[in-house]
């Protein structure tokens, strides 16, 4: 097994970036690596997340495993048997704002061969995390003013 990982401190409160990450009508606002995204955001159901990957457009269709509002989001997806991964958003309150974590552990055969993608993975994880941090300050922003 694989991970990739990369954490970020976002000055806003857990909860707000709770609804920017589970409005996935909205992720073509702002989400470099899921520019279209469509579903319901509660365990057990299957979530569409689109991105463009070296030219070639990919649809994944992971499984909510938990959906704790304002703690935790995780999804798994799979190609049975050959790689799948759980991914994960982790938030904490800290520092007046909100640390989050954002993960995936790889699992399958092909995975002694993912190096080159697990490491694209992590700075992939990085931009949406610079991103996630911009649209949830701006609209903890809106929120604060009168």
């Amino acid at each position: 097994m694989k991970t990739a990982s990369a954490t970020i401190q976002i000055d806003a409160p857990p909860m707000t970036v709770w609804s920017v990450l589970t409005d996935l009508d909205r992720y073509g606002e702002w989400n470099p690596l899921f520019p279209a995204a469509s579903g319901q955001v509660a365990p057990g159901n299957r979530i569409t997340l689109k991105s463009v990957r070296n030219g070639r457009a990919m649809t994944v269709r992971p499984r909510i495993v938990a959906a704790e509002p304002g703690a935790e989001l995780r999804w798994d997806s799979s190609l049975p048997g050959i790689i799948g991964g759980e991914h994960s958003y982790t938030l904490t309150p800290a520092g007046g704002g909100t640390r989050l974590v954002q993960s995936e552990s790889f699992r399958g055969l092909l995975v002694p061969f993912a190096g080159e993608a697990v490491a694209g993975a992590q700075v992939g994880f990085q931009r949406v995390n610079a991103a996630l941090r911009q649209r949830a300050e701006a609209l903890a922003r809106d929120q604060r003013a009168p």
